[in-house]
């Protein structure tokens, strides 16, 4: 017999703002909580983010990352029938093979601070974010195919708030989903 009071933590665990919420609760952290969804570039625009609030002086310290869950077959369902997934289930970015992309699921989190915080700390740093830069892609071949003038456009001002010459960069690190 129910008690009436169902069950208390589906609903918790089903919608997206609860994640990031969750693990403030638990952690006893404060400042910005909030799930970001952007697709492709959800991490990237948390960290993006998560800078600007500590720049802001909103929090002193970040977690930002992101992660895909395959819960429910749904999305898949519905990727597949877009025609968006590959299917020889292989992705095969920046080639004229390309015929989709292939689904999977993880997590990859970062702990954001500022240098000197770190450095006084004693915190081992992988790495220093000299810059961040956000846009939308705006009007392209289509709703999910990027704009690759608004794309270039991002990456030139991310160079130059970093202060960086694009022509002294050795080593780029992309993202392509393989879908046409």
């Amino acid at each position: 017999r129910s008690s009436g009071r169902g069950d208390s933590v589906t609903p918790t665990g089903s919608v997206p703002s609860v994640g990031p919420n969750r693990m403030s609760y638990f952690l006893d952290v404060h400042g910005p909580s909030e799930p970001i969804e952007t697709a492709c570039s959800s991490s990237l625009v948390a960290m993006h983010r998560g800078v600007i609030s500590i720049e802001r002086g909103e929090c002193d310290m970040a977690v930002v990352g992101g992660i895909n869950t395959m819960v429910i077959p749904d999305g898949h369902i519905s990727f597949s029938k877009s025609g968006m997934l590959s299917v020889e289930g292989r992705c095969k970015t920046f080639s004229d093979r390309a015929d989709g992309y292939a689904r999977g699921e993880g997590v990859g989190m970062l702990v954001l601070k500022r240098l000197s915080a770190a450095e006084r700390d004693g915190d081992h740093v992988y790495g220093v974010i000299r810059a961040t830069a956000e846009n939308h892609g705006g009007r392209s071949n289509s709703l999910t195919a990027p704009n690759p003038k608004a794309q270039a456009a991002l990456i030139r001002r991310a160079y130059s708030a970093a202060g960086i010459d694009p022509r002294t960069v050795g080593y780029i690190e992309t993202h392509g989903t393989g879908t046409r």
